[in-house]
């Protein structure tokens, strides 16, 4: 096309026209290449700070439960007995990746010098322990199980440092019940860190047949049954089955089942990562309005530059829209430059955070030790043909400038 091969010889061109003209096409250059690594380093950080909040909340429990109807409805929590056919069942659904039954019961730590409240969780071997494992501080996790007590915990960071407790050291817990106080011995197995604090100041982990007795419950009794699937992002689909075939089931006890997603039994965190999406589109607002005004600046400087020789090619017959088209490719020629430095300087900033982690965070105030990020390429491409899209259409306004260019005033036939 004749525009693009103009455009082309407009933008080599670095001959005495191009005077003022240069730092203009420089200046728009760097608005377009920061705005574009500001949006990529922006969604990076909001992703990966979503993805690393949700696989805490998940590895705390799950991505959907079943539990007893009245628990799910309110605050207690009563028993469930599955059978093993519903079991079998629910972890052969589409998208389940595993199946965990847990036991929940309340009660004190008590040393020498201090005592604190917490939740006992107990799990058995079935429990998939990789978020414990990723989260350890100190010490190891114990077999857990549902046949014999270990007599073991593992305990958070904050529980320890409250309790003046160290991997190897004893420690008592009460727990009152129907039948008054009972006391049992625990050995502090393991010390896990994940700065979510919502979790990590009370729940302690230890064998389900620990809690089962405790609870005074027979061995086939559990709060619930956790369901960890596939794909976070098809948990629609799972959710939909449990609702279809477990729902309003009755278990071996007469009790009424329900199923609940982590999205409904932590309403208040996944709302507020939901909110941290607002401030990624006004980021791109902002940046794209900058972007575009330093653009469209220079366009026109280099318009105004170049009026000479839109007049000649009024004379020799080009229309408006050639000309306008030919500009209209000159700023996308800047703006694939810019693209191509701000891809460049947004990926390698993201990549040194990602695996350097040098931007640290206060993890009692941002649950995270250090900036999270997760590179999405699909997204970070769509951010690039978005903002290819924006220019073009944004180039057009200043490329109108042309339709008012006479060749009888514009042409100077004496230089």
């Amino acid at each position: 096309m004749l525009s693009t091969f103009i455009a082309k010889r407009i933008y080599s061109d670095s001959g005495e026209t191009k005077k003022v003209s240069t730092p203009a096409i420089y200046i728009a250059t760097a608005g377009m290449a920061i705005g574009l690594a500001v949006m990529i380093i922006s969604v990076s950080v909001v992703l990966g700070f979503k993805r690393t909040i949700s696989e805490k909340v998940v590895g705390f429990g799950s991505h959907a439960v079943v539990r007893n109807f009245t628990s799910v409805q309110g605050d207690s929590d009563l028993p469930i007995s599955p059978s093993q056919v519903l079991l079998d069942s629910i972890r052969r659904a589409p998208g389940v990746r595993n199946i965990q039954r847990y036991a929940l019961t309340q009660g004190i730590l008590k040393t020498d010098s201090d005592f604190l409240g917490v939740a006992f969780k107990g799990v058995a071997q079935e429990y998939d322990t990789l978020f414990l494992h990723q989260n350890m501080r100190d010490g190891v996790l114990p077999p857990f199980s549902d046949a014999k007590s270990s007599n073991s915990i593992v305990v958070s960071k904050i529980i320890a440092d409250k309790l003046h407790l160290s991997v190897g050291d004893k420690v008592f817990a009460y727990f009152l019940g129907d039948e008054g106080v009972r006391t049992r011995r625990y050995r502090v197995a393991g010390i896990y860190c994940t700065n979510l604090t919502k979790y990590d100041e009370s729940l302690v982990f230890t064998d389900l047949t620990a809690i089962q007795k405790i609870n005074g419950w027979e061995s086939g009794m559990v709060s619930g049954v956790e369901i960890n699937v596939r794909d976070f992002h098809a948990l629609d689909a799972t959710s939909q089955w449990l609702s279809r075939h477990v729902n309003k089931k009755v278990d071996d006890l007469g009790n009424t089942l329900a199923s609940s997603t982590i999205y409904e039994v932590n309403p208040q965190i996944f709302a507020w990562l939901d909110l941290l999406d607002l401030n990624v589109w006004l980021i791109f607002a902002l940046m794209i309005a900058v972007a575009m005004v330093t653009m469209v600046s220079g366009l026109l400087i280099v318009i105004l530059e170049r009026v000479s020789m839109i007049g000649v090619l009024k004379a020799l017959g080009a229309r408006n829209v050639m000309i306008r088209n030919t500009f209209v490719w000159f700023g996308l020629f800047i703006v694939g430059r810019a693209l191509v430095i701000g891809n460049v300087i947004g990926l390698a900033l993201c990549l040194l955070q990602k695996y350097t982690g040098l931007l640290t965070l206060d993890p009692q105030t941002y649950y995270v030790s250090s900036v999270q990020i997760e590179l999405n390429v699909p997204v970070i491409l769509l951010i690039n043909a978005a903002t290819v899209l924006v220019s073009a259409l944004i180039l057009v306004l200043p490329t109108m400038l042309v339709s008012h260019v006479s060749p009888t005033r514009s042409m100077k036939f004496n230089e």
